[in-house]
């Protein structure tokens, strides 16, 4: 750009250049926002023109409590309202106590049971707090989706349903597979879409994100829209996360890492992923520089041991989540734990009385997520008392003195009478 000459226009050149500088800037953070860890977005054209319009567009993601816990997978999506944030755009962020009773079982390969408003309540207790440690929770808004969906008519939803056809949902491939193998589908499970998509009418959404499991959901959304005279909504997706097992990151599988676990914890869980989604964690879940991140790529291409960069990610991780201090207090345990064979520093204590079930303990400590996941850590040998290194055989252990339990490779707790 070609500033003006003349010396005494030297203020209105620097103007200039701090707007071009801006400018330029914003460019490039609207093409990492629209690319970093992003699986499709639709209306691509159209969003890049909103977004360097100057406008301010407001952005939606609805989240379901469907348990207590966000995890990095969930927090994806988050991370972006956040990059969006930044620029200025107003997130609406939506918390699904309605929607999270019905069940969306777009991810799922069987029907999702429905909750109770009890156990929805209970998951939500903390969920706002939760994502408070990724978006400003003070330059966004926050709604309930029971506070519309609640009050629709029968001949409402009937009106909704009227705009989507029965082939255009069992056309969706895991609702394919299920009819295919002679599973069940609810007609619940229809109406779910109709739901977020209401959402989106509600508080007029330029923009959603969510997981490429929700695409026919957030599709359903710009139907929904339109239907109501309003002009869609742009959408950005994401490719949904791989969990510490390979599995897809979920809660009730217990294979994730939770946005309030204890930084040693969070450390510790991170140092157990497998090597191979090293690179997908750091461009998803962090906002450590491309290139820096293309970087650790070329390295652990030419032979550097995984651990080493590994060890770089669960420390930005603890140190995003929690602090900088914490990082290193949780790195310099780690190596100290698990390079010299002894035992963590700051391991957490739960008091409990003699004959208490094991499984209940560790469940209410929320050290386990359930005790179907209790189960399977028993079953695949990860139980252990960390000073003998006895393994716990049976699920139904019941306490019946002090020890220090290992669970899995990098966790854990001791156990007070």
């Amino acid at each position: 750009m070609e500033l003006c000459a003349n010396t005494e226009d030297e203020e209105k050149n620097i103007l200039w250049y701090i707007l071009f500088m801006k400018i330029d800037t914003d460019s490039k953070k609207i093409e990492e926002i629209l690319t970093r860890g992003v699986e499709e977005v639709i209306e691509k054209t159209n969003l890049e023109k909103k977004l360097k319009s100057g406008k301010q567009l407001r952005i939606k993601l609805g989240i379901d409590p469907t348990s207590p816990n966000i995890h990095l997978g969930r927090a994806v999506p988050l991370l972006k309202l956040r990059d969006l944030q930044d620029l200025g755009h107003k997130v609406v962020l939506i918390l699904g106590d309605f929607t999270a009773q019905i069940g969306d079982t777009s991810d799922k390969d069987s029907e999702r049971p429905m909750l109770t408003e009890k156990q929805v309540k209970e998951n939500l207790k903390t969920y706002i707090k939760q994502a408070g440690k990724i978006i400003n929770l003070r330059a966004c808004e926050v709604h309930y989706n029971g506070s519309w969906l609640g009050k629709l008519k029968y001949d409402d939803i009937c009106k909704q349903a009227n705009m989507f056809s029965l082939s255009n949902f069992i056309s969706r491939e895991n609702i394919k597979k299920r009819l295919d193998a002679g599973k069940r589908v609810s007609l619940r499970e229809l109406l779910y879409p109709l739901m977020q998509g209401y959402d989106s009418v509600k508080v007029k959404a330029d923009v959603e994100i969510g997981g490429s499991d929700q695409r026919f959901n957030i599709l359903a959304g710009r139907d929904m829209q339109k239907h109501y005279g309003q002009e869609p909504q742009d959408i950005i997706t994401f490719p949904i996360i791989e969990g510490l097992d390979g599995r897809k990151m979920s809660s009730s599988w217990g294979n994730g890492v939770n946005v309030f676990d204890t930084p040693f914890d969070m450390y510790g869980k991170i140092m157990s992923l497998k090597d191979e989604f090293i690179i997908t964690y750091f461009i998803t879940t962090t906002r450590v520089g491309l290139d820096t991140i293309e970087e650790y790529k070329k390295q652990l291409a030419a032979g550097v041991n995984p651990k080493d960069i590994k060890m770089k990610l669960a420390y930005e991780l603890v140190r995003f989540y929690h602090s900088q201090l914490d990082a290193k207090k949780a790195e310099q345990n780690f190596t100290e734990t698990f390079s010299k064979g002894g035992l963590p520093e700051d391991i957490q204590e739960i008091q409990t009385t003699n004959g208490t079930l094991l499984s209940e303990l560790l469940v209410n400590a929320k050290i386990v997520e359930s005790k179907s996941d209790f189960r399977r850590l028993v079953t695949e040998g990860a139980v252990s008392d960390a000073e003998n290194g006895e393994k716990i055989t049976d699920p139904n252990t019941k306490v019946e003195n002090t020890l220090i339990l290992k669970i899995g490779k990098k966790r854990f707790v001791k156990i007070v009478l």
